[in-house]
């Protein structure tokens, strides 16, 4: 019995600063490209990196469903740009991989740990704890047909997810593919947390998947596997 599965982008990411594009500075705010999986009777949205009002318009527009409907969260990695969403899906179940959720939250503890007590940055890393505590580490096959894809490099935990569908695959890529001109280019995004294992992850995304969804930009077709 064929599962039934679809899946959309809701909305286009953007980099606050696109070094490939020769910026000095940061010229806008950076947010991650928004994709909707539906399998069977999952709603997942992956990256809401825009806020909840926002994504809750584009869901409508993109698939005629309500912010209500969607029973699953899934973040590429925990960096804000992936997560401004989060206030408003309090009803959904909220996944990251375990190597972030362990790795992050050892991270955000520290930084906590330094910070004056009750000042802005203690503040923000103190809700952002909350946020990570809220987490679940994210079971090997997210759906049916919807499966995790481990690209470390640039956060420690990075995950994209493999979709496997009737004649072709697709890669959510999250940051470990940032945008067309750094799948174009074989760049990894400025400020990994590794820069090889980026790379290499970058390269085990290209030789998979014949669509890519870039953690800022469009959807990408994979054009070194020629399925399109």
């Amino acid at each position: 019995m064929r599962t039934f599965m679809d899946y959309r982008i809701i909305s286009i990411g953007a980099l606050s600063r696109h070094e490939l594009w020769n910026e000095a500075g940061a010229t806008r705010s950076a947010h991650s490209t928004c994709t909707l999986i539906r399998s069977e009777k999952r709603v997942i949205l992956v990256d809401p990196g825009l806020p909840a009002q926002i994504i809750g318009a584009r869901l409508a527009e993109r698939a005629g469903i309500e912010l209500k409907q969607v029973t699953d969260v899934f973040m590429t990695n925990f960096r804000p740009a992936h997560r401004w969403g989060l206030n408003g899906l309090e009803h959904a179940d909220w996944y990251v991989s375990e190597a972030e959720r362990e790795t992050m939250g050892v991270r955000l503890v520290e930084q906590f740990q330094r910070e004056e007590k009750e000042s802005d940055s203690w503040e923000i890393l103190k809700r952002d704890i909350e946020l990570l505590q809220k987490c679940k580490a994210a079971p090997d096959q997210l759906a049916r047909g919807v499966d995790l894809f481990p690209s470390y490099g640039f956060t420690p935990g990075t995950c994209g997810l493999l979709l496997a569908l009737p004649g072709h695959t697709v890669v959510v890529a999250g940051d470990a593919i940032a945008t067309q001109e750094h799948l174009e280019q074989g760049r990894v995004l400025r400020g990994a947390y590794d820069a090889q294992a980026a790379m290499d992850s970058m390269v085990e995304i290209v030789e998979i998947a014949d669509l890519i969804i870039p953690g800022h930009d469009n959807i990408q077709v994979n054009r070194s596997r020629r399925q399109y």
